[in-house]
C-alpha cells in the first residue's frame, strides 16, 4: 500500500461533508502502480459502455478484420487494395488529458439514505483522479456551483490531484446555508457552454452531476461536447428522488415555505416514480445515442461500486 494511502487508511467519512484524510485514502481503491502499458485496441462494437473509439488514440497498425470489430474502424483503402477487409488499431495516447466536472449546486447537498451527492461526487472524483495519475495522464477539473467556478488546468503527477482535492475540500459550498431555496444565476447548459471552452478536444471528460435541469439545451452543449471528447456523465441521486416511501404525509420545504407532500395515493406514487425514470433514461438514451459512457451513482451505494461499473472491475 502506497505510504499516503496507508497513513489515512482508517479516515473516517461524514454523510455531509468531505476531508482531505478521506479522499487520500481512496488511492487504495484504485491501485499504486504508475505508468501501466498502454493498451492496444481494436475498435469493437460493444455498445456505448466501450473503449473510446479512436479520439484521443493514436494509430498503431492494420491487420485483418475479425468478428466483432466495429464496422468504423474498418480501413477501407487497405480493403480495396487488398480485396479483404482490414482493421485499423490504435493505441491510448501516452498523455491523454481527463478533466472531472463536479457538481455543487444546492439540489447536489442532499440525502436521505447514505451520504450527500455532493460527497458521493467528490469521492468519485478522487477515483477518477487517482485512475489519471495512474495512467500517467494529466488531469484537469471544473467545480462548479450557482454561485461560482473553479477551473484547474490539467497538469501531471500528485500535484494535480493534490490541487483537486484542496479545491473540493476548501469550496466555499460547504460553509453556506443550503437550507435556501435553489434558485441558480444560470442555467446548466450555460455552465456547460463556459466548460466546453475549458476543455481542449480529444480529452476524457467525466460529468457528476444530478444534471438538475436537464433539458434540450443541455443535450445540445453536451452532443458539442462529444463530438471532439470522449464523454462520460454519472448521475447522482437518492432513493427519496427515486420512490416515494410508503404511504403516509411527509413535510416538504424548499427552505422559505414548508407544505406536505401526500403518498397515500397510488396514482401519486407510480406518478412520482415514473417521471424519476423517464429522466433517468433520457439521460442513459442521450448516451446511448452518442456513444458515451453512462451510470448512475445512489447516495446509499459505494463510490467504488461506481467506479467500477463505469470503468469497469479491475481499477
Amino acid at each position: 500500500m502506497n505510504a499516503i494511502a496507508e497513513k489515512y487508511s482508517n479516515a473516517t467519512t461524514s454523510a455531509i461533508s468531505i476531508s482531505l484524510p478521506e479522499l487520500l485514502a481512496l488511492r487504495q481503491q484504485v491501485g499504486t502502480s504508475n505508468h501501466p502499458p498502454k493498451q492496444v485496441i481494436a475498435a469493437q462494437g460493444e455498445g456505448y459502455c466501450s473503449k473510446f473509439r479512436g479520439r484521443g488514440m493514436e494509430f498503431a497498425e492494420v491487420r485483418n478484420y475479425q468478428a466483432g470489430d466495429d464496422i468504423r474502424s474498418i480501413d477501407w483503402r487497405v480493403t480495396a487494395r487488398t480485396g479483404k477487409p482490414h482493421t485499423k488499431l490504435f493505441h491510448e495516447e501516452r498523455e491523454r488529458p481527463t478533466l472531472v466536472a463536479i457538481d455543487y449546486r444546492r439540489p447536489m447537498f442532499f440525502a436521505t439514505h447514505g451520504q450527500f451527492k455532493a460527497v458521493k461526487a467528490s469521492q468519485l472524483a478522487a477515483l477518477i483522479a487517482w485512475k489519471t495519475m495512474r495512467q500517467g495522464d494529466r488531469l484537469g477539473a471544473f467545480i462548479f456551483s450557482e454561485e461560482q467556478h473553479t477551473e484547474l488546468r490539467p497538469r501531471l503527477g500528485k500535484r494535480a490531484v493534490l490541487a483537486l482535492f484542496n479545491k473540493m475540500v476548501n469550496d466555499p459550498v460547504w460553509q453556506r446555508d443550503n437550507h435556501q431555496p435553489f434558485d441558480p444565476q444560470q442555467r446548466l447548459f450555460h455552465t456547460l457552454m463556459r466548460l466546453r471552452r475549458v476543455v481542449r478536444p480529444g480529452s476524457a471528460v467525466i460529468i457528476i452531476s444530478d444534471f438538475v435541469q436537464w433539458d434540450e439545451n443541455v443535450e445540445k452543449q453536451l452532443t458539442l461536447l462529444g463530438r471532439s471528447n470522449d464523454l462520460s456523465l454519472i448521475f447522482c441521486f437518492d432513493q427519496l428522488e427515486a420512490q416515494l416511501p410508503p404511504a403516509g404525509n411527509y413535510p416538504i420545504s424548499n427552505g422559505n415555505q414548508r407544505s406536505y407532500i401526500s403518498s397515500v395515493s397510488a396514482a401519486v406514487r407510480q406518478q412520482y416514480t415514473h417521471q424519476f425514470n423517464a429522466k433517468r433514461q433520457r439521460i442513459e438514451q442521450f448516451c446511448q445515442n452518442h456513444n458515451a459512457r453512462f451510470t448512475s451513482c445512489a447516495t446509499n451505494e459505494t463510490a467504488t461500486n461506481c467506479f467500477q461499473r463505469l470503468f469497469g472491475s479491475r481499477i
